[in-house]
């Protein structure tokens, strides 16, 4: 079997209160955060997008990709030692793994970066009686849903398998720079057979791609000053 990749959407959300602290242990936090995710990145995929002005429960979200789970526990146990986290809120966290279609020739096993520059997520979940029909019939609905998708080229889709990993079957990802091309897809997407077998697929998250520190400092409106290497930060008294 080829190796699979762990797919691992993190949402934060800051407690109001941390912007109230001062700029110095604000920006400390920010480093601190900023490390943990350099760190992990060095030999793993790792991406940063915003959420601040579209959703209201979530202001940053991570996708990480590893090989194994136990790099994405690591990574974010060293995440939580971070002074940002000790005041940011996990309001969803979704967990998949790469894998191929049976309704397509597309194999998209290994890590793949999101190159738009919207990202929109969602987790999502078929009901029974979806696994109940043939899995000729299965594939046939799929082709028309299928069909659709590529009459959008500029919408790429990327699908991560969470059966039994966690509450959701799937997580469904598009990226595109058209953020129009995605709500008339969606629009289509709906009219199709396919879509009479969707149980759930909310949330929605409306994510702009930004580098780490963008959006760290989206998070407080404040830009973070790299401090020169071997030169301590100073921490806020208390």
């Amino acid at each position: 079997m080829p190796e699979r990749h762990f797919v691992k959407y993190t949402f934060l959300k800051m407690d109001p209160a941390w912007r109230r602290l001062p700029s110095a242990e604000r920006a400390e936090h920010k480093r601190e955060f900023v490390a943990a995710c350099e760190d992990f990145a060095d030999d793993h995929l790792l991406q940063s997008f915003s959420l601040m002005g579209t959703r209201g429960d979530a202001e940053i979200m991570l996708v990480s990709e590893a090989e194994n789970l136990d790099r994405i526990h690591e990574f974010h146990v060293v995440l939580a030692q971070s002074g940002l986290m000790r005041w940011a809120d996990q309001p969803y966290s979704f967990l998949g793994m790469r894998k191929g279609s049976e309704y397509s020739d597309e194999k998209r096993l290994v890590p793949r970066p999101f190159r738009g520059k919207y990202l929109f997520v969602y987790p999502f979940v078929k009901t029974r009686a979806w696994y109940a029909l043939d899995g000729q019939e299965r594939w046939r609905i799929m082709q028309e849903h299928i069909t659709v998708g590529r009459e959008y080229p500029n919408v790429d889709n990327h699908t991560t398998y969470c059966f039994g990993l966690d509450d959701q079957e799937f997580v469904v990802a598009f990226d595109t720079d058209d953020v129009g091309a995605f709500l008339d897809l969606v629009q289509r997407l709906r009219t199709t057979e396919a879509s009479s077998f969707t149980l759930r697929d909310t949330p929605s998250f409306t994510c702009i791609a930004a580098s780490l520190e963008r959006a760290v400092n989206a998070l407080d409106g404040e830009a973070l000053v790299r401090e020169p290497a071997g030169v301590a930060a100073p921490r806020a008294a208390g």
